[in-house]
């Protein structure tokens, strides 16, 4: 067997992942007490998190250069090493771990890994974005059967994935997107109402036709989309912020405004940030119920429709996904 592999490896800090990192040759190692050897079949992109640590602005990740990078992906047991419990050769794992991702091979700990019934991509994605999805839905924001539920970049990875989970709970979904293709997407995924914020306001149609109707609003956009959520929550209404796209050039927007604390105070509502690593206790059981969901056919995974290949093909991945023009979730084979 080859005893090197090829991964992409932060080399500097720059403005963007292309130009702060590098294909690399690694020395392909066999596993210790507790570690398994992992073949890298498919890895899930993360333009926005990539972009943020090749600038080394991602505050809770200690970056020491030169790194591996990458969170998610699929492979197959190889090889494991003695003590290991759980995991036997020729199983289909899946990582969520940095840096697990962009890279051909990954020996580690077993306990970075967790088997999935098989090789398909649609597992890669339901355990690590379907994961988020749900946690952030059921956890941070203590969704309930029947609520009124409005969700930004709708027709993204994770928003397809909220879109569905919020609609097995019978919950009324407003899904804000960019474009006719999106929107026609997204309805099909069962969103009650669609906003197209590239045609229309979002803030007038929610205060017009949701008015302190929002039970629970995702958001990972930031800017005047959480603006218009914050100003229609509901009654102990529940705003999850799981993320900031609109601050990814620079730094979060400064803005001369009434503090939020009146919106919330009257209406015992709450804003809450959604971090998934810090919810891990919580992982097992939703991918228990993605799973069973997947397979009973009530869930479906989308992929962005440009098919990306090798470690090469990363790197238009993420500009794919940076772009805006991605829809549903973006993945690269590495077979």
């Amino acid at each position: 067997m080859n005893t090197n592999y090829t991964a992409i490896q932060l080399q500097k800090f720059a403005s963007t992942f292309r130009e702060a990192s590098k294909i690399v040759s690694q020395e392909l190692r066999d596993p210790d007490l507790g570690e398994v050897k992992v073949r890298n079949l498919y890895c899930g992109i993360n333009g926005i998190f990539d972009t943020q640590i090749a600038r080394n602005a991602v505050d809770y990740v200690s970056v020491q250069l030169p790194t591996l990078t990458g969170v998610e992906a699929l492979g197959v047991v190889e090889a494991c090493g003695e003590g290991v419990v759980g995991l036997s050769e020729g199983d289909a794992v899946v990582t969520t771990r940095f840096p697990s991702g962009y890279r051909q091979w990954n020996t580690a700990p077993a306990s970075y890994f967790v088997k999935v019934p098989d090789t398909r991509p649609e597992w890669l994605v339901l355990a690590s974005t379907g994961v988020s999805a749900y946690v952030a839905l059921k956890q941070t924001g203590a969704l309930a059967n029947g609520e009124t539920v409005a969700i930004s970049a709708a027709a993204g990875g994770l928003g397809h994935l909220l879109v569905q989970i919020a609609k097995l709970h019978d919950c009324r979904i407003v899904g804000v997107c960019g474009g006719q293709t999106k929107g026609e997407f997204v309805r099909g995924l069962g969103a009650d109402r669609v906003i197209d914020y590239k045609t229309e306001s979002v803030a007038d149609v929610l205060g017009t036709e949701f008015k302190d109707g929002l039970d629970v609003a995702v958001d990972t956009v930031s800017g005047s989309i959480f603006d218009a959520f914050l100003d229609n929550i509901a009654v102990h209404g529940r705003l999850v912020v799981g993320g900031a796209a609109q601050d990814l050039e620079g730094e979060p927007e400064i803005v001369t405004a009434p503090r939020i604390a009146n919106k919330l105070y009257y209406k015992g509502a709450s804003v809450r940030g959604f971090m998934n690593g810090l919810l891990t206790d919580h992982w097992p059981d939703a991918r228990t119920w993605l799973f069973e969901r997947f397979a009973a056919g009530d869930i479906k995974v989308t992929f962005d429709e440009p098919q990306f290949k090798g470690l090469n093909g990363v790197y238009d991945a993420v500009d794919r996904l940076l772009s805006g023009r991605s829809m549903g979730k973006v993945v690269v084979d590495l077979s």
